[in-house]
C-alpha cells in the first residue's frame, strides 16, 4: 500500500536504540496497550514499535506486523528470533495497493501507523481497512513526522480518517510527530 517508501537501509536508523531518547515506544504505547491484545503494526519496518508491543501484549497477545518491503520483514523476523519474541509476532508482507488484512475483520484491539501514512497514496482505503480490522471501540494511533509532512497534509490525513468513521479521542504529545488517537465506534 505504498507510494514512496522509506529505503531499507534507513530502517536500521529507525530501529536504533538512540531513537528512544526522542520517541520512547513504551511511553507512547502504554495508554493504549494491555496484556492479551491483538495489535496491528502497519509499516513496521524492522520492528522499532513491534518488539515493545509484543512485550506489552504478553504471551496471550499477538502483534501482526505489516510492511510492503520484504527485506524489512526479513530483518524484523531475524531480530524477533534474537529477542525471543517471534511467537508473539505475525509478520506479513502486504501488496502495494492494500494492507491485505481482510481476514482480520473485527479482530484487532489496537492499530499503529507510525511514520507511514504519508507514504500511502490511497489514504481512504488505508483508513477503511484499519477501521474494518478493529473491534468496536478499538483504537488506532496515527503519527507522521513533523519536518517531512507539511501540517496541511497532516490535517488532510486527519480529515480522511474522520471521514472513514473514526472519532478523534486525543492528540498525544509525541516529539517530532503529529499524532492522533482514533476510536472505532458502533455504526
Amino acid at each position: 500500500m505504498a507510494h514512496s517508501v522509506c529505503p531499507v537501509w534507513f530502517g536500521h536508523f529507525l530501529a536504533s536504540p538512540l531513537r528512544r531518547l526522542i520517541q520512547n515506544p513504551e511511553k507512547i504505547l502504554a495508554p493504549y496497550i494491555s496484556h492479551g491484545m491483538s495489535v496491528l503494526d502497519i509499516g513496521c519496518a524492522m520492528g522499532y514499535f513491534s518488539f515493545p508491543l509484543a512485550r506489552m501484549v504478553g504471551e496471550q497477545g499477538k502483534v501482526i506486523c505489516i510492511d510492503v518491503q520484504e527485506k524489512m520483514i526479513q530483518s524484523l523476523v531475524k531480530r524477533a528470533k534474537k529477542a525471543g519474541l517471534l511467537e508473539r509476532i505475525e509478520p506479513r508482507i502486504c501488496p502495494s495497493a492494500s494492507l491485505g488484512i481482510n481476514d482480520l475483520s473485527g479482530r484487532i484491539d489496537f492499530a499503529l501507523a507510525f511514520a507511514v501514512v504519508h507514504e500511502v497514496p490511497d489514504k481512504e482505503r488505508l483508513f477503511q481497512e484499519i477501521y474494518n480490522a478493529l473491534k468496536e471501540n478499538g483504537v488506532a494511533l496515527i503519527a507522521d513526522p513533523k519536518g517531512i509532512v507539511p501540517y496541511k497534509e497532516w490535517m488532510n490525513t486527519v480529515t480522511t480518517a474522520l471521514n472513514s468513521g473514526f472519532i478523534g479521542i486525543e492528540h498525544p504529545p509525541i516529539k517530532k510527530a503529529y499524532a492522533i488517537a482514533l476510536r472505532k465506534t458502533a455504526g
